[in-house]
């Protein structure tokens, strides 16, 4: 039977294969307007915000998606070196106005939105925050992912998904209240749903020794309790570069939805018991962990983060190489944020040996030369310790590997120091007691190649203080990463017309490379250049105090020209926000004396979050809120001082308080701040710094010059020095200005009708313990504010000093801070995407 020679097939069409989407204006009209009325089912009869804003994010994601597949494709092309930052938080804010910028359409798109008669304002401001984040550590995060993006280097974010993010924090009575801030309310466009990389990740259970086929004996972690981590991801774009990362967020859902034999016997409870378990691990930002239910979710979420970011990178290392790492250390490099995912150091290790058969020294070979660790905290106790015990109970076959881990570590320091048990008792992994525990920073130290500090004084008191037995033993370990922000969010987005009246003057090559800023000083002696800046500084303040009002936040009739004197960050003693109010009672009290003419009206703005379980920072707002209410309420003060405590501080508001701020207060206990990224951004917008010589702060005086920074306080080794010296009582007695204030305050000026409740924080002042020696440096402090105020007098003088304060930032941008890492930690290659 006579056959074809030649066999014709026809290949079948592309399913993925579409048409570039447009990026002009009538582009994004089109597509807004089909979400709009086909996906979300709108009329013209609704103009809500939520509806319009989530179309336009609709419209804008779905170009944000062919940069991101194509970014993987690049990555996956060319084989390349991966970088994966492990962070318990990512406070990422609004999406929306920042993938605008990045993509280069705000202008094109707010123009579609005016032809629409919508204002996009509206739209960036009916999104939810973000709030996967408890301040400073989770913005890093995101400003560090930005910057990865912009610099076009391959790495992904790995965080947990809450359900809850940080709390909305509300004001009754002067005091803080939390409720629920449930950002997923209204869903997330942004994201993306991918089941099929879903992971299980085991609890409890124990731990056996068994034989496989070919004899090797295996420790199998069995009889566990087990949960699956399904990830979201969000599109993190590069500033106009066509490349798109991916911050990937882990959501723990129940391994089966619910027990049907329970259901149908009757048990409903118990038939969903389960279900609920594992969905509380990613159901809140923070648990209380003040009880032992707490200290247990804690642990879990941060080895369910741990666990499964860590098989995501294995299963797709070996669906390439299969069970072969011999170059996996080439090719892969783990940054853990802080302490809180040290737990992926045994975690890895139990991965390799457990389920890909690894050898102990292979598997710890590949170990410490992938993982490296930052720490953010000089404080002790706030570097986690884990219980023995819980870890046995929730981790058995972690606290096996941890225990070996110890005992070739301290076998290592024993060879080291000979003899040296007291050394070794401190450097020991395992905290000896009553209670045994897990010293988590230790554990990260001693499994990574890499330990860095975030400023240069925190990196130096780490390596002579707090680790200084492992900066001897190890030195080559140790280095610094000073912080820094993006300067599209935090300089390019949230300020606009600065952002434009700095690019016509230099060009906007800023943008990507913050050090131009430096280009600025010489229109510093520009008599217009000055003018220009000044009326977008004060136009900024006019428009914060217009939001407030609109708000009804306020009814401070507030004086634009007053210094806008600002302090938002968490509340806690260290960072001093007690220190500010003493301060606020001095000018007070000035006031009421009569002595006005020689002061310059002050509008003193403080915000932050206390942590729900701090009652002394709980303590500190309060005593704000009252303070604030007696100033604002005696006609005296009218248009001469005002205070107000802004509630509810988070990302978004951030970006609005940016533009208008003149004073930055930067005034924590030296030595106690390991960065600050707050003063980087305030300083990026023109604000002066007020501030002691602590974390970041150093770096931003070193930068802007003496003359251009106000500072006072002790330095770290002076507080040092004071200990055991310091009187509090003296020093209030011996100083006229700090007696009378601390006399209002003891005098119920600020709680007539609330006996007694400042007497904590009165006490706590004046303890000749207090470790943030608060009284130690008021007068030193009022000193200081004394001179910001001669120099507010010369409004040319100041701008002189605010163009300076930005065009000195540059070393404070998260760009520099990434090529640092990425030079001298992650080794990675940038990767060039086509944009699209």
């Amino acid at each position: 039977m006579p056959t074809n020679k030649f066999v014709i097939s026809n290949p079948k069409p592309s399913i993925t294969k579409l048409p570039e989407m447009g990026m002009k204006k009538d582009d994004f009209i089109d597509d807004f307007k089909q979400y709009y009325v086909h996906l979300l089912g709108r009329d013209e009869n609704c103009r809500s915000p939520l509806y319009a804003g989530e179309a336009l994010s609709l419209a804008v994601r779905d170009r944000l998606m062919e940069r991101w597949k194509s970014t993987h494709q690049a990555y996956k092309a060319n084989s390349c070196r991966r970088g994966y930052y492990l962070s318990m938080e990512f406070l990422m804010g609004r999406t929306l106005s920042n993938a605008l910028l990045n993509m280069g359409v705000t202008d094109t798109v707010t123009q579609a939105m005016y032809d629409l008669g919508i204002d996009i304002e509206e739209l960036i401001g009916s999104e939810q925050d973000a709030g996967l984040g408890n301040g400073g550590l989770g913005r890093l995060a995101a400003c560090f992912i930005d910057s990865c993006a912009t610099l076009q280097l391959p790495v992904i974010g790995y965080g947990l998904r809450y359900e809850y993010g940080m709390f909305t924090q509300t004001i009754i009575n002067g005091e803080q209240v939390e409720k629920p801030d449930h950002w997923l309310r209204y869903g997330n466009v942004w994201e993306v749903e991918r089941l099929e990389y879903s992971y299980s990740i085991k609890f409890g259970g124990h731990t056996e020794v068994q034989t496989d086929e070919n004899g090797v004996q295996r420790y199998c972690w069995i009889g566990t309790h087990d949960v699956l981590a399904v990830p979201f991801d969000t599109p993190i774009p590069g500033y106009q570069n066509g490349t798109v990362n991916t911050l990937r967020l882990w959501k723990a859902v129940a391994t089966e939805e619910f027990n049907l034999d329970e259901f149908n016997a009757g048990d409903y409870a118990e038939a969903v018991e389960a279900k609920i378990s594992a969905e509380n691990i990613t159901m809140v930002l923070y648990p209380n962990d003040a009880n032992e239910n707490g200290k247990a979710l804690r642990l879990q979420q941060q080895y369910f983060l741990a666990s499964a970011s860590l098989q995501d990178v294995l299963a797709h290392w070996t669906s390439r190489h299969g069970n072969d790492f011999n170059h996996f250390a080439e090719k892969s490099c783990f940054q853990l944020n802080d302490t809180h995912p040290s737990i992926a150091i045994a975690e890895l290790m139990r991965l390799l040996m457990d389920i890909h058969g690894l050898t102990w020294d292979k598997a710890w070979a590949l170990t410490k030369t992938t993982m490296a660790y930052t720490n953010h905290t000089l404080l002790p106790e706030a570097l986690e310790k884990w219980p023995v015990v819980l870890m046995q109970r929730l981790l058995p076959r972690l606290m096996e590997i941890i225990l070996e881990i110890n005992a070739h570590f301290i076998a290592e320091v024993s060879m080291h120091w000979p003899g040296d048990n007291e050394r070794l008792r401190r450097m020991s992994i395992i905290k000896e007691g009553d209670e045994q525990q897990v010293r988590m920073a230790h554990l990260a130290i001693v499994g990574s190649f890499s330990v860095n500090g975030v400023a240069q004084l925190h990196s130096q008191l780490l390596q002579q203080g707090l680790f200084s037995d492992f900066y001897a033993l190890w030195p080559h370990k140790f280095n610094n990463k000073t912080n820094g922000v993006t300067p599209r969010r935090w300089l390019a987005a949230c300020n606009p017309e600065l952002a434009s009246l700095i690019t016509e003057a230099i060009g906007d090559g800023w943008v990507t490379d913050l050090s131009q800023l430096k280009k600025l000083e010489p229109y510093a002696e520009d008599t217009q250049f000055r003018q220009r800046w000044h009326g977008i500084k004060q136009a900024a303040k006019q428009r914060l105090i217009d939001y407030k009002q609109r708000k009804n936040d306020t009814d401070i009739n507030f004086n634009v020209d007053a210094i806008l004197d600002v302090q938002v960050k968490r509340i806690h003693e260290y960072k001093r926000q007690l220190l500010n109010v003493l301060h606020v009672i001095h000018l007070y009290n000035g006031i009421k004396k009569g002595d006005i003419d020689s002061r310059v009206p002050r509008f003193v703005l403080i915000g932050g979050k206390a942590a729900p379980g701090y009652r002394m920072a709980k303590k500190i707002i309060k005593l704000i809120n009252n303070v604030a209410q007696v100033i604002n309420s005696d006609p005296d003060t009218d248009k001469k001082l005002a205070m107000l405590f802004l509630k509810d501080y988070r990302v978004s508001a951030m970006e609005r308080l940016c533009p208008g701020v003149d004073l930055s207060e930067q005034i924590s206990t030296a030595g106690k701040e390991a960065s600050g990224t707050g003063n980087m951004k305030l300083m990026m917008n023109g604000a002066i710094t007020i501030g002691t010589l602590d974390g970041a702060n150093i770096e931003i005086r070193e930068e802007v010059g003496d003359e251009n920074f106000f500072l006072f306080g002790l330095t770290e080794e002076q507080i040092g020095a004071r200990r055991g010296l310091y009187d509090p009582v003296a020093m209030i007695d011996q100083d006229e200005d700090l007696r009378q204030v601390m006399h209002l305050l003891e005098s119920g000026c600020f709680n007539q009708f609330e006996s007694g409740i400042f007497d904590d924080l009165i006490n706590s002042i004046k303890n000749p313990n207090d470790p943030w020696m608060t009284i130690a440096d008021f007068r030193s402090f009022a000193d200081a504010q004394k001179r910001v105020e001669d120099a507010y007098r010369d409004k040319d003088q100041w701008t002189k000093m605010s163009i300076l304060n930005c065009a000195n930032s540059g070393k404070f941008s998260t760009d520099r801070t990434i090529g640092e890492y990425n030079r001298e930690i992650w080794k990675l290659t940038p990767q060039t995407v086509s944009p699209k």
